[in-house]
């Protein structure tokens, strides 16, 4: 009798204990553990990240951090921390935070456009995902990928097609770099190759030219008007003298692409650049900005017309007046350099 008492009293003991560790373990794994009030919240765990990388980026969000580690190392998740962007939702438990970090990387999305420079394109996609711009630049600038794709480092930025597109936030350099090659290969599809040789230019003359249509009107509806001026210059041999390529050249002589330049001067005229096609005939040998795809599009559908010449229409802003011959322009001008004057820009 007294040893059935004995025993039932140690199985009774055993099922307080094993309740209160189930109890305990439930608590851990199941309860809710998040501190923040909005529905949502965002951490980035950076590649190769340690432990205490993890806590630091983890433990203000949370209530408890210390169970979370314990379910985590329950899980092997510390043994292979994967870098990237998680959403944490209001009322995660370990469990379920645990598992998000393992598995739910988030895509972020990635935009820019009209940068002047690899420097400026490196400096803004940082801003967006975990690679430094300076692992951009160094990804841009490697040579043996140069030789690859057949471009300098002159006429490398029409190689990035300016968008928005999703990548991982822990993306590398060089992933960016190669997934930027194969959106370019999928924007110059057989359509718009086709359309380049019929105008006797290829892709990378196209993008060239495109971005001084960009930089000469920001009307897109004026584009293939714009365009249509330059293919005829070319195709009659005379220089674009395009005020854009000027302006371009002054930057990359001053190294400085913050400058602003209002107006061009008759000195500026004389800048010996490739990029001045006052002095110089032909497409630059790269762009001079990243031009919107509106722009590509519309030297690939310029219009057809007998347009050499054009300028500012002041009574229009944004827009241009358009001439066929040089004593119709030198009246337009004269209309464009009265008002410029009124306005007192020297430069």
């Amino acid at each position: 009798m007294y040893l059935r008492k004995i025993i039932l009293a140690v199985l009774l003991l055993g099922l307080v204990i094993g309740g209160i560790f189930v109890y305990y373990v439930y608590g851990v794994f199941f309860s809710p553990n998040t501190a923040f009030q909005n529905e949502e919240a965002f951490v980035y765990i950076p590649s190769n990240a340690t432990i205490s990388d993890l806590e630091e980026r983890l433990g203000p969000l949370l209530k408890d951090y210390a169970s979370f580690e314990a379910v985590a190392k329950r899980k092997q998740y510390t043994e292979r921390i994967k870098g990237g962007k998680y959403v944490l939702r209001k009322g995660m438990n370990n469990n379920e935070i645990t598992n998000t970090l393992r598995s739910g990387n988030t895509p972020v999305k990635v935009s820019f456009n009209n940068q002047e420079s690899l420097e400026t394109l490196a400096g803004r996609v940082a801003q967006q995902i975990e690679a430094d711009s300076l692992s951009l630049l160094n990804a841009f600038r490697d040579l043996t990928f140069l030789k690859e794709q057949d471009v300098n480092i002159d006429s490398s930025l029409g190689l990035y097609i300016p968008n928005s597109y999703e990548f991982f936030w822990n993306t590398s350099g060089v992933d960016f770099r190669d997934r930027m090659v194969k959106e370019y290969q999928r924007f110059w599809n057989e359509e718009r190759r086709n359309k380049a040789r019929s105008i006797g230019l290829s892709p990378a003359q196209v993008t060239s030219l495109a971005a001084i249509v960009h930089k000469e009107s920001a009307k897109v509806d004026e584009r293939p008007r714009v365009a249509g001026v330059y293919l005829n210059r070319l195709r009659k041999g005379m220089l674009l003298q395009a005020d854009p390529t000027v302006i371009y050249a002054l930057k990359r002589q001053l190294n400085n692409f913050d400058t602003i330049i209002r107006r061009v001067l008759f000195k500026d005229l004389t800048i010996d650049s490739p990029y001045n096609t006052y002095k110089y005939g032909g497409i630059p040998p790269g762009p001079i900005t990243m031009p919107d795809i509106s722009a590509v599009d519309a030297v690939l559908n310029a219009e057809e017309h007998e347009y050499y010449y054009f300028v500012a229409n002041v009574e229009n802003f944004g827009y241009h007046k358009f001439a066929k011959n040089l004593q119709q322009h030198n009246r337009n001008k004269e209309q464009y350099i009265r008002w410029i004057n009124s306005q007192n820009i020297n430069r």
